[in-house]
């Protein structure tokens, strides 16, 4: 099944396979960031749903993406310094962001990656590829 059409079911099973307890709240943030592949930021998710949980808060929020990323579910992205976003790929790749529209996209880097094995005899603690420029759909408005 596709990922972005989980079931509940499908999404209580990959909490706890991640060892998290699934609660209504981690339940549909994660449902949000299955179906919904932008690379939100806390603000975004709270405000997509808020008005279904009404009890949710932001710190509610940035707890579970915490939490999820803990336990290798999401990634974190710090493409601009006062932002972050989160990734539901937790796959090695690199984002594009569009500076007029702000819609954050994903590239593969293997050829990047066969460099990078150049660089055995060292730890990499994080890989982190991003570019920041105009996408097409921006340049052909201008």
């Amino acid at each position: 099944m596709a990922k972005n059409k989980m079931k509940q079911e499908e999404l209580v099973v990959l909490l706890k396979d991640a060892g998290i307890k699934p609660s209504v709240q981690r339940i549909m943030i994660l449902d949000y960031l299955v179906k919904n592949h932008t690379h939100p930021t806390v603000d975004m998710i709270y405000r997509a749903l808020y008005t279904d949980i009404p009890t949710l808060s932001k710190t509610t929020v940035y707890n579970t993406l915490d939490l999820f990323t803990e336990h290798n579910l999401v990634q974190k992205l710090f493409i601009e310094e006062n932002e972050i976003r989160y990734d539901i790929d937790a796959a090695v790749h690199g984002h594009f962001k569009c500076v007029d529209c702000g819609l954050v996209t994903d590239f593969n880097i293997n050829r990047i990656e066969t460099e990078v094995d150049k660089l055995n005899e060292n730890k990499i603690i994080a890989r982190e590829v991003y570019y920041r420029g105009i996408c097409k759909k921006c340049l052909a408005n201008k």
